[in-house]
């Protein structure tokens, strides 16, 4: 196929996310960039951000992540009209109110799907893509949420911890195929997704997230911490009596 890893299309999925587009900007000069996203025809602005970084095209296509009979039809789509997909970046999610969903089994179970199992079937469906090519990236996020769940946001932390869980196995069944999958560990991302939260300690932005997502795909990294203090804090969290853990705050 001539694809080196580096190079070739750029898959956003959730082109509407600040850390997703931060990414695209970063990794778009001279490459083909597909923004994947609800209500896809109102991504102008994006489209044109992508467009002003460098990228040889844009494109924005119609993908609902909760959809999942979608995604297979779709990834094969793009892969067929693009010549494979070089870089997936999987930056789809909801927070959800927890509160709700302490109580409101519907809406716990759509945190669920959308973070967890919507999830899942991208990447089950993006490795078969890629392994047929015998190369690409894969770039999933987790987060300091799912590393050990709190009982503060323990809904989100819940499909977190599963996504953590599933794409450490898929990447270690990834290894030596050529495809690389970069599981990044974020903790709290100052950012849309938090407006209106008190930001927690070692806090991050949409663009210190990306510039750290993009050194490690060029290394060829399987794990990223950012900040990269806080693999230290991982390591602690885990550690921690279940009396005190209990009480930790968001």
């Amino acid at each position: 196929m001539g694809m080196q890893q580096n190079d070739g299309p750029v898959l956003v999925l959730g082109g509407r996310s600040e850390i997703g587009l931060e990414v695209a900007l970063r990794l778009a000069p001279g490459r083909v960039v597909i923004l994947a996203a609800r209500r896809a025809d109102a991504l102008a602005a994006e489209i044109e951000q992508v467009r002003a970084a460098g990228a040889a095209a844009v494109h924005a296509v119609e993908f609902d992540a909760d959809e999942t009979a979608t995604h297979a039809p779709l990834l094969d789509k793009l892969a067929a009209e693009h010549g494979g997909i070089a870089t997936a970046v999987l930056a789809f999610g909801v927070l959800g109110d927890q509160d709700r969903a302490e109580h409101d089994p519907v809406h716990a179970v759509a945190v669920v799907h959308t973070d967890f199992v919507a999830q899942v079937s991208v990447l089950t469906t993006l490795a078969t893509v890629m392994r047929a090519q015998g190369r690409g990236q894969i770039v999933v996020f987790s987060s300091i949420a799912g590393v050990r769940v709190r009982r503060a946001n323990y809904v989100y932390g819940s499909a977190k911890a599963g996504l953590d869980g599933f794409a450490s196995g898929l990447g270690d069944a990834l290894h030596g195929t050529g495809v690389q999958l970069l599981l990044v560990r974020s903790g709290f991302v100052i950012g849309r997704m938090t407006i209106g939260m008190k930001p927690a300690p070692m806090a991050s932005t949409p663009d210190q997230v990306a510039d750290a997502v993009v050194r490690g795909l060029g290394k060829g990294a399987t794990r990223v911490a950012i900040p990269g203090r806080l693999a230290v804090a991982f390591f602690v969290m885990r550690l921690l009596p279940q009396s005190v853990w209990r009480r930790m705050p968001r």
